[in-house]
């Protein structure tokens, strides 16, 4: 299934479901940042996915990142939940939703790195390398809230 995202786009069609969702911001012991190279929309994003019923929002983390890239992990804290209704994603089966992710942090436990149905390339990256990947700005927000070391709250909005 492909999708688009739109983002403060005044021509966005109008969101007719919301479903909760995880990402995560893990770093290994370098200060690497997992990505995946989605297969929906061609962007570098976050690991994570949709919570599904008789799970844990823990285990969503858990599960969501060993799915799309071969690394188990542990979850450490929350990074911020993102709720803006200016970002809408519209699948290609006529759903349209609003974004509504809970943004963890996590540190890996183990595994190595696979691609998934959901991403085509996974990788280990230097946070000052991000500049040089196409990710969405609403993904980059999350990144750069779990990167930064002096944030004490969670990010809510």
């Amino acid at each position: 299934m492909s999708r688009v995202d739109y983002y403060r786009d005044p021509n966005a069609p109008k969101a007719n479901s919301v479903v909760p969702s995880v990402t995560a911001v893990v770093c290994d012991e370098s200060g690497r940042l997992l990505l995946i190279h989605k297969t929906d929309n061609d962007l570098w994003a976050l690991p994570g996915g949709g919570h599904d019923i008789g799970e844990s929002v823990t285990d969503t983390v858990t599960r969501e990142v060993m799915e799309e890239t071969g690394v188990s992990v542990e979850v450490d804290g929350i990074v911020g939940v993102y709720t803006n209704p200016q970002h809408v994603i519209a699948y290609d089966d006529g759903e349209v939703r609003q974004q509504f992710s809970i943004c963890f942090r996590a540190h890996p436990t183990g595994g190595s790195l696979r691609t998934s149905s959901e991403s085509k390339e996974v990788r280990w990256i230097a946070p000052a390398d991000l500049d040089s990947l196409t990710i969405h700005p609403s993904m980059l927000l999350r990144i750069r809230h779990g990167l930064d070391d002096s944030r004490h709250e969670p990010y809510i909005g």
